[in-house]
């Protein structure tokens, strides 16, 4: 029973049946799954019935935008020092120029 995956419909079906009245003992028995699973699901249906059980391939629209957003803050760091990095060359190089202008 370790690794088995259930649907959203699945999920749904089974919490549709605990608010009918069973109780997670039974659900359990009746689908060959662990009462404590049955109520992860409720809790995770409870907290945020919109994005619940969105799966892995469907992550929920604030998952998905957050980790667009921190991507997009990596990239805009690793440009921001590349800047850094060419600003301070250039800098040394010019500071070189005038100093060889001078003598």
């Amino acid at each position: 029973m370790h690794g088995r995956k259930f649907s959203k419909d699945f999920k749904l079906k089974v919490l549709q049946e605990l608010e009918a009245g069973k109780s997670t003992g039974e659900i359990g028995r009746e689908y060959e799954i662990r009462s404590d699973l049955v109520r992860s699901w409720k809790r995770q249906y409870e907290s945020n019935p919109e994005t619940a059980f969105s799966g892995k391939g469907n992550p929920s629209t604030t998952d998905s935008k957050v980790a667009q957003l921190e991507r997009k803050v990596g990239q805009l760091y690793l440009e921001n020092e590349f800047v850094k990095k060419v600003n301070n060359n250039l800098q040394v190089k010019l500071a070189s120029l005038k100093k060889t202008r001078r003598e």
